[in-house]
């Protein structure tokens, strides 16, 4: 497998790790302990701080942001300027007046599992998991976990439906279970979550 490719005009600090095959586009920056798996895109003017953990085979879009301690599972797709926050209740200076360090405040992170995907602009705002598969649509605010298998929208977000792997929506066999119009693929709803039936 190819190794790592950096364009000359990003910047990937040296004690970043980034695994086979990864590319890393134009004016992205790479912060300090940064860890990239192998085979993904890190695209124009995308942002990834500190200690950032990201899978195999992601795609970060242009202007993403993804600040610490962000963790992306494999095959997490974000969107274009998505943006990961990391400060439940942010501020500048403190009750004194003092301009904020690092050690005035505690990052929380968001964490995305395997296969999920954020549309542009979406905005996660940490501390949230957003699960296997879900997907979050363009210019959503997501401020609550989101299911596995979910698909969100709105400000707040909210679920409007279930999505399967290939990431369409699913169609309603009967009370409980589900299908992929594409793969043929069957779920089964309980209690407000749903789960592949395996075989």
């Amino acid at each position: 497998m190819p190794a790592a490719f950096a364009a000359p005009s990003a910047d990937v600090d040296p004690r970043a790790t980034l695994g086979a095959d990864t590319k890393v586009w134009h004016l992205a920056q790479v912060r300090e302990d940064v860890v990239v798996g192998s085979q993904c895109i890190i695209g124009r003017g995308a942002y990834l701080g500190p200690g950032v953990r990201i899978g195999n085979r992601c795609k970060i879009q242009n202007y993403a942001l993804v600040y610490e301690p962000a963790v992306l599972e494999d095959g997490v797709f974000v969107g274009p300027a998505v943006v990961f926050t990391n400060d439940y209740f942010p501020r500048a200076v403190t009750v004194e007046g003092d301009l904020k360090s690092g050690d005035d405040w505690h990052a929380v992170g968001v964490t995305v599992r395997t296969g999920a995907s954020i549309g542009a602009r979406a905005v996660c705002v940490a501390p949230v998991t957003i699960g296997r598969w879900a997907l979050v649509a363009a210019g959503s605010v997501v401020t609550k976990d989101v299911p596995d298998f979910a698909l969100v929208a709105g400000v707040p977000a909210r679920r409007v439906r279930w999505v399967g792997r290939a990431g369409e929506p699913l169609t309603k066999v009967d009370d409980s279970v589900w299908r992929c119009p594409r793969t043929g693929e069957s779920y089964r709803e309980t209690a407000g979550t749903l789960e592949l039936i395996e075989g």
